[in-house]
């Protein structure tokens, strides 16, 4: 469980610092950074979705689960209910940022993902059950918090201090599948991870792509996708 403290206290101090150094940052530097951040969304997206497709024993069930989530979040509304919330923080802001399409792409990037899914699972497993500082099984969550320090630095510099909200949903999102493995055994299924892994890259290079400029992809209305694959293993 030290592994997630750890990432979480990553993603404070990485967002507290960018959101800080924000102000002082030209427009063209902040189009510079937003450029870097949708590429990177592509290439982390595209490695977490073809790394993963191969191992799939349905290689068909992500594109039924972008389906059905697509669905179940177009009819809900997601992404109307998003961009209006938004639009009420920018008005008392008197600002433009898209500060909460910023958040879920933070909370994409830093829970979806091998470290993030089975980091907590090792950390669980292992003798001390995650708590001593140099336990191997922490391994992949320091290695996690390495990269979301940076990560979150670069999204709070671009959408300021909200990127901090993001912490406790890690922890959250970290704490379940320790939970999972303390009282399972670590009996989650590998092909549940491969498909999470899949569907969450696909969400990944979408909002890339938004980032850039390209297409909107309504991301958040996609975000019960992740539900799916969920769903059919449990059954």
């Amino acid at each position: 469980m030290l592994g997630t403290i750890v990432n979480t206290a990553t993603i404070l101090v990485g967002g507290a610092f960018g959101a800080i150094v924000r102000e002082g940052i030209g427009e063209k530097y902040k189009k510079s950074m937003f450029n870097a951040l949708g590429l990177a969304c592509l290439v982390l997206g595209a490695n977490a979705s073809l790394s993963n497709m191969g191992k799939s024993e349905y290689p068909v069930l992500f594109i039924i689960s972008l389906a059905i989530g697509g669905l179940i979040g177009t009819r809900l509304d997601f992404a109307g209910r998003l961009d209006r919330l938004n639009a009420k923080i920018n008005a008392k802001k008197k600002s433009d940022n898209n500060s909460l399409e910023g958040l879920v792409t933070g909370l994409l990037l830093y829970c979806i993902g091998t470290f993030s899914i089975i980091g907590p699972v090792l950390s669980c497993l292992s003798p001390s059950h995650g708590w001593a500082f140099n336990e191997p099984g922490n391994t992949y969550l320091y290695t996690n918090a390495t990269l979301d320090l940076v990560t979150s630095a670069v999204l709070a510099a671009s959408y300021g201090w909200i990127m901090l909200a993001a912490a406790p949903v890690l922890f959250c999102w970290q704490g379940m599948f320790y939970l999972i493995a303390y009282y399972c055994g670590g009996a989650m299924p590998e092909a549940m991870r491969i498909e999470l892994s899949i569907v969450g890259g696909v969400l990944i290079i979408s909002s890339g792509l938004g980032i850039l400029g390209i297409k909107d992809c309504k991301t958040v209305n996609l975000l019960p996708s992740l539900l799916v694959p969920v769903v059919f293993y449990l059954f």
